[in-house]
């Protein structure tokens, strides 16, 4: 498998090269040059797989110039032996809904699925390297806990993770900062999560910074943070499908990751219907693809925190892919992004965005009575995360079998459950003993200069 840059289709990249370097030179983001792709006879041939068959199948068609088919086999049952369910995901059936449980691992969220994988690459990779990597990375707060307990305690990896200072739940920070391992620096940044992302590509895009530091990242632009997330979108189809039904899946996204490797999969021959984009009042991705115009405005701070986002990177795929693969189009919007502070969609672009995606929001009350309804009928929680994907179909009409992506325990949100619901949920043992650990996490400023600083002293 060869990659590119959304910016810059001239020059290759071997998978090693775009593990470890997470964000182009450019600035633009790592694709493959081609899509994998299985015929209806081949997809019958992978239906019958165990999770982890099904994983090793998939991961090897993007990396096998690094790593041979036992060292991805060897990686994928090291990565999930401590999920509690026995095949990483879990699919509940509540009537005219699915839920597709995918917060089964050890940070109780679905980015445990991708960062576990990363963690053991990490590890592969540098085993015969003196080198120190510095692991950089931005968090509205579940991808930080993943890659924090990823990578807590790896020879040759030290973690700084960014998070917004009081914008996240007390579990999602506890996770992240009550780790003892002297690898991890949290810090909290005072700003929002669009603050910490550009402040991360910012680091990235600074060639000399990154040299020096020998930077790497874990953030869903790297697209190795893709790659284990489109498992569970073929994992899900062919448990729930039979025969001529079709399928569509409601993703709660915020940075448009998750979705897009639904949007990977099916680009794979993976037959879904459309892909539900469903967000909170941070309605970016909503805007976009209802009107074409993507134009980033003040980030809210709402109730499902991991989408309380206004700049969508992933978002930057799609672009390539809707412009015919063209990179200097794809440049283009986002020089006008960065310029303007918003680009637009042309009506051939829209016709395709049209065919696979489909979008609704909710607001904080409707997410509310989301998790209310749920927990009244099935007696189960629901995070808010969830509950977004459940609650924008009823808005939406659309024809065949609705599987919601459950991207988080409701344990993570307790004082949302709690006044949702009037009580609370249940944590797991393991998570209730991390409530009771001492935090250590560094304050900062918004100030790029201040952070690469405290970055290099401890580099």
């Amino acid at each position: 498998m060869q990659y590119i840059s959304t910016r810059n289709t001239k020059q290759i990249f071997t998978f090693k090269e775009v593990f470890l370097n997470g964000l182009a030179s450019d600035g633009g983001l790592y694709i493959p040059k081609n899509i994998p792709s299985y015929s209806l006879q081949e997809l019958k041939s992978l239906k019958e797989l165990s999770y982890e068959q099904l994983a090793l199948k998939i991961i090897l068609n993007f990396c096998s110039d690094e790593f041979d088919e036992t060292e991805i086999k060897d990686l994928v049952s090291k990565s999930y032996k401590e999920f509690r369910v026995k095949n990483v995901v879990n699919i509940k059936k509540l009537e005219n809904i699915i839920l597709l449980e995918l917060f089964h691992g050890p940070t109780l969220a679905f980015k445990d699925i991708a960062m576990q994988v990363i963690g053991n690459m990490y590890e592969k990779i540098l085993s015969d390297k003196n080198k120190v990597i510095n692991v950089v990375v931005a968090t509205s707060g579940d991808t930080g806990a993943a890659a924090v307990n990823a990578l807590k305690g790896r020879k040759n990896i030290n973690i700084f993770v960014l998070h917004p200072h009081n914008r996240t739940s007390k579990v999602q920070r506890k996770l992240m900062t009550t780790v003892k391992e002297n690898n991890v620096y949290n810090l909290a940044i005072e700003g929002n999560f669009d603050d910490c992302q550009k402040l991360v590509k910012s680091m990235f895009v600074d060639q000399s910074f990154n040299a020096e530091i020998n930077m790497s990242g874990v953030n869903s632009i790297n697209w190795a943070r893709i790659i284990p997330q489109i498992v569970y979108y073929f994992f899900a189809y062919f448990q729930i499908n039979n025969s001529s039904q079709k399928i569509n899946f409601s993703v709660p996204t915020g940075n448009f990751g998750d979705v897009f490797a639904g949007y990977f999969a099916k680009k794979m021959g993976l037959p879904i219907n459309k892909l539900i984009v469903a967000t909170n009042k941070n309605d970016i991705l909503k805007r976009v693809i209802n009107t074409g115009i993507y134009k980033p405005k003040e980030v809210l701070q709402t109730i499902s925190p991991s989408m309380d986002i206004q700049i969508a990177s992933n978002f930057e795929r799609l672009i390539f892919y809707i412009s015919s693969d063209d990179d200097q189009i794809t440049l283009k919007k986002m020089e006008e992004l960065k310029k303007n502070n918003e680009f637009k969609l042309n009506n051939e672009q829209m016709r395709i965005i049209r065919k696979d995606f489909i979008s609704e929001s909710l607001s904080e009350d409707e997410t509310k009575n989301v998790m209310k309804k749920i927990n009244k009928d099935y007696n189960i929680f629901v995070d808010p995360h969830t509950a977004v994907g459940i609650g924008v179909l009823d808005k939406l009409s659309i024809d065949g079998t609705n599987v919601i992506l459950s991207t988080a325990h409701s344990g993570k949100f307790p004082e949302t459950a709690k006044e949702a619901i009037g009580k609370d949920p249940e944590l797991p043992d393991e998570i209730k003993r991390t409530m009771e650990e001492k935090e250590k996490f560094d304050i900062l400023p918004n100030d790029l200069n201040s952070i690469k600083k405290f970055i290099k002293e401890r580099a």
